[in-house]
């Protein structure tokens, strides 16, 4: 039987992460990185496609746990069972690795004696292998094409196989610690030494506290921003400060829909508001990684700038269907990859050259090539702003002159005119900017406003509205105390609106994205709900909105990218680093943080911020390849 997705809890490593359900079962895991073939995929499907359980022997499929909750400041995940004839607790988490990933799962007795049993059924390839599995010694090795794991127990207990699974049973009392570590390498090579599990525990413990208690955060929200900042420091990529959106592909955006998507990628939209999270509550390293990342990423020739990458910069990420999985919740099809990777979408030049202004204004070193960058991608877009694109919300319809992107486009030179202002010494022309900046912010507010109904829309000659336009106010293309700006925020509540959260757009009739069936209230539009009516003047109804999205977090804290306020039930990928990034913001504005919008200049004047230092070039970029 299929868990809802809020019944799901997150371990990982830095490097990769797995899924642990409230019934003891991982049933998402992928090694050895976030975007490889999972092991456990029973979240797409059902048990044979992999999942490994561990819970008392009375409890039947499918039956939760007593309550469970991660250590305070940690990534380490604790599920009670209270039973009959004793409690129990077990123990799930992943150590930071040193060569190779490690599952390690602790049980413990706490009270009576609580007979446990163990089922583990490895699957590779996403469900569809089988591997041969073998006994060595008191462990166990599964091996299938590149990959090989190997199952260990400490103390050692009795194993055996049964229907393509490996399993156990054994009593544990008060004080009794039983211990599993499965541990992946490359079928190739040899085994890595194991690791002590319990020297294990008591160093990812102190890892993620010392690592928490970096949090300059002490708003009265400060569990959840903590949080929320421990799952985005779970979605980074460490060896290269990628962050992924989510750690799985294919939750539905609709229960039984079509909607299903793989976000285990980097997207350079999300760069902005998370690096303004990062640095407004301390977090500088994880900050320059992710930084240095984007650079990475957005090097070469601007008109091949995509708008997502590989955790380590890939740029080829194919789509493709997994038929032998029936998806979660009966919703098909399951994809691996992400066709959006194509598309155009002109938004995503100004979130670079925005987050590259965050960074700067908050005293990040500059880096010498930074600005040459920036200049080839304006020069790009100088050319390109006024073409229609696919739009932040990657529709899979005709491209359209959505808003948003244009508005976007306007914060990239407007970002450029602050940053020469400021420093007349960098290489490029303020006038050449101002004047872009000038005719995209007309363009914008004659084509792309409704004077009837006092909104913006979403695309040009549209009635339809989009939740992106709440961003407005932050970007600094209108104040928010403006008629228009305040008109768009109300118009988005009530049209958008689901029972108070807020969707991205309308899904009935002729959709603009191109795809039947319809979504959940998109959680980081409803965090931008809260933003926007904080910034005009709202404030009271601001935190009742977000208090009540702290509500939506499930019992461990975490959110996916979608809610339906109807059934209670979390949608879309979890959990998912665009939720918890406008959580932390909201967090921010609400007990006068900063909020890592930067604002800008609505009339020509000088912004209080610079962009990347220039090295005295021409800023033309040496083109890849």
């Amino acid at each position: 039987m299929t868990q809802p997705i809020e019944d799901y809890a997150l371990i990982g490593d830095l490097m990769t992460s797995g899924l642990v359900g409230r019934d003891g079962s991982i049933d998402w895991l992928c090694l050895p990185r976030f975007d490889s073939a999972a092991c456990f995929t029973k979240l797409l499907g059902d048990e044979e496609n992999g999942h490994w359980r561990i819970a008392p022997v009375d409890a039947e499929d499918g039956e939760p746990c007593t309550r469970r909750a991660y250590i305070d400041g940690t990534l380490v995940l604790e599920s009670y069972w209270v039973t009959d004839t004793g409690t129990v607790k077990v123990i799930d988490f992943m150590p930071q690795r040193d060569v190779a990933p490690d599952v390690v799962r602790i049980v413990e007795g706490v009270s009576g004696t609580v007979r446990m049993h163990s089922t583990l059924r490895l699957r590779f390839d996403y469900g569809n292998v089988v591997p041969w599995v073998r006994r060595v010694e008191e462990d166990r090795v599964a091996i299938a094409g590149p990959d090989a794991v190997w199952f260990r127990s400490t103390p050692p207990v009795r194993t055996w196989g049964e229907a393509n699974s490996t399993r156990s049973q054994f009593p544990v009392s008060a004080g009794r610690r039983v211990a599993f570590v499965l541990t992946w390498h490359p079928s190739h090579e040899p085994c890595p030494d194991p690791c002590d599990p319990f020297d294990a525990l008591e160093q990812s413990v102190a890892g993620w506290r010392e690592w928490s208690s970096q949090c300059r955060y002490e708003g009265p929200y400060k569990e959840a921003v903590n949080r929320s900042l421990i799952t985005l420091k779970a979605l980074t990529y460490a060896p290269t400060g990628g962050i992924v959106a989510a750690s799985t592909t294919s939750l539905p955006e609709e229960l039984g829909g079509v909607r299903n998507w793989d976000y285990r990628y980097c997207w350079l939209r999300d760069s902005t508001l998370t690096l303004g999270s990062l640095l407004a509550t301390g977090y500088l390293d994880e900050a320059r990684a992710w930084r240095a990342w984007l650079l990475r990423a957005a090097a070469g020739d601007p008109a091949d700038l995509q708008i997502m990458y590989g955790i380590a910069g890939e740029r080829r990420i194919p789509e493709s269907e997994l038929p032998w999985l029936g998806g979660h919740a009966s919703s098909a099809p399951v994809r691996v990859g992400n066709a959006a990777v194509n598309q155009l979408q002109l938004d995503v030049y100004g979130e670079v050259i925005d987050s590259l202004h965050v960074a700067r204004a908050a005293g990040l070193p500059s880096e010498h090539h930074a600005w040459r960058i920036q200049l080839a991608l304006l020069d790009f877009l100088e050319r390109n702003w006024q073409r229609p694109d696919e739009g932040l919300w990657e529709v899979r319809g005709p491209r359209r002159h959505f808003v948003h992107s244009k508005v976007m486009a306007w914060v990239a030179a407007d970002r450029a005119v602050q940053a020469l202002e400021r420093d007349p010494s960098l290489p490029g022309d303020v006038e050449r900017w101002r004047a872009m900046r000038d005719a995209v912010h007309l363009d914008v507010c004659t084509k792309g406003y409704d004077p009837v109904r006092g909104t913006f829309t979403q695309y040009y000659g549209s009635s339809e509205l989009d939740a992106a336009t709440l961003l407005i106010p932050r970007t600094g293309f209108l104040p928010p105390e403006d008629p228009r700006v305040v008109g768009t925020v109300d118009a988005v509540r009530a049209e958008l609106g689901r029972s108070g959260l807020v969707r991205r757009y309308t899904t009935e009739g002729p959709s603009v994205d191109g795809l039947p069936g319809d979504e959940g209230a998109f959680l980081a539009c409803s965090f931008w709900l809260a933003d926007a009516l904080y910034l005009t003047g709202r404030e009271e109804e601001a935190r009742g909105l977000f208090e009540r999205l702290l509500a939506v977090r499930n019992d461990v804290g975490l959110l996916a990218e979608e809610y339906d306020p109807l059934t209670g039930r979390h949608l879309g990928n979890f959990p998912q680093a665009f939720s918890h990034v406008g959580l932390v913001n909201t967090a921010l504005i609400l007990t006068g943080g900063t909020d890592g919008s930067t604002g800008g200049s609505t009339d020509g004047s000088t912004g209080g911020s610079t962009a990347e230092s220039g090295d005295g070039s021409t800023g033309r970029p040496t083109q890849a390849g």
